[in-house]
């Protein structure tokens, strides 16, 4: 089950926005075949049961999420799986795809094949925590990531923010945007900062597909000589309104505008976040500013943090923190999270954790 999750792991955007897979047939205590799902939609039961052949009878299959049971754009993998004969069918997790929910193990199970779930679950609840918030949802998984000093800033009062965090931890945050479908910021952050937001892999890595960048812009501001518009990849200017000439700048460069409905605090986050998921987009890295953080906080459309701690002090009452918005009037009212893990990642820090009771 552990090479499974390796797979799928190491693939884990290959066949988005559906799951990517990862299934590994043993017989006689030795590996067989293994498969991951393809981009082109064949799952990864299927292409271990074609890789092992005649030797797949009798097998026991390993595989990180329960065998679809329905037909879609492929048939069902619990057919495959009873054709080829295989005796026994470890599961990770079952499917949170309502179309699945346990019922494939249950077909399974009435053909005769042995069925256990839960090797690896915690493993499996991680990789697949988008693929469950957006097929019960229609919305992508939103986790917000910031870096802060210890005194809880991103930046000094002059605006300087450049780096807080050392060259791991950047390097660590490159490989949270290639696992997301979306990153996003506010229109201060790519006013102030003018990121590429690209993923640049350290040397060695291989190269993901870049995901859209999403500008929260409520009054259509960005600057068309903003490097984001130059890179590879699709970006998205989310606004409430913009004249028309505007519209046209941007559309040149290839950039998508969506105008969206307002609600008191700018663009309404909960309407772009299922316009988003229409397209498809299962997962978004928020990485700031502290106004866009403080507005998904207070609306509680966050699904997960991903804080950097840097061992320094910055001080001051005007510099930014982390999380801005409307905020609380008492403490009782804050915002509990479960921190799921705490790692140091060179000089820095990095916490990990979900909002009350945890996982999706």
């Amino acid at each position: 089950m552990q090479r499974a999750l390796e797979l799928a792991q190491a693939s884990v955007r290959a066949a988005k926005p559906k799951p990517t897979v990862g299934a590994v047939l043993v017989k006689d205590g030795k590996i067989i075949s293994e498969g991951i799902t393809e981009p082109v939609g064949t799952h990864a039961e299927v292409v271990a049961i074609k890789r092992a052949g005649p030797s797949a009878k009798g097998s026991t299959l390993y595989v990180t999420l329960e065998p679809c049971c329905h037909y879609g754009e492929t048939p069902p993998c619990t057919d495959a799986v009873i054709r080829a004969g295989i005796s026994a069918v470890h599961m990770a997790m079952l499917d949170p795809n309502p179309l699945v929910a346990g019922q494939g193990k249950e077909l399974l199970s009435s053909a005769g094949i042995a069925t256990s779930v839960g090797s690896g679950k915690e493993e499996a609840r991680t990789l697949y925590e988008s693929h469950a918030k957006y097929i019960t949802t229609g919305t992508p998984f939103v986790t917000a990531k910031y870096a802060m000093s210890l005194d809880g800033k991103i930046a000094t009062r002059s605006g300087s923010s450049r780096w807080i965090t050392g060259v791991e931890a950047r390097q660590y945050a490159h490989s949270l945007r290639g696992a997301s479908d979306a990153v996003v910021v506010g229109i201060g952050t790519a006013m102030v900062d003018d990121p590429l937001l690209t993923v640049r892999p350290s040397q060695g890595d291989p190269i993901l597909p870049q995901p859209v960048r999403v500008v929260v812009d409520t009054q259509g501001r960005l600057p068309i000589a903003s490097r984001m518009l130059g890179q590879p990849g699709k970006t998205i200017i989310a606004c409430c309104s913009m004249t028309p000439d505007k519209k046209k700048q941007l559309e040149d460069t290839g950039a998508v505008v969506l105008e969206l409905r307002p609600s008191g605090q700018g663009v309404d986050l909960l309407d772009l976040l299922r316009v988003l998921g229409s397209m498809e987009i299962t997962s978004i890295l928020v990485e700031g500013g502290s106004t866009l953080l403080g507005v998904l906080f207070d609306r509680d459309l966050v699904d997960k943090i991903v804080a950097f701690v840097a061992p320094k002090i910055i001080g001051g009452r005007d510099s930014l923190t982390a999380v801005g918005g409307l905020g609380i009037d008492l403490i009782d009212e804050a915002k509990d999270f479960e921190i799921t893990e705490m790692k140091w990642i060179g000089s820095d820090i990095v916490i990990e954790g979900y909002p009350g009771g945890g996982h999706v």
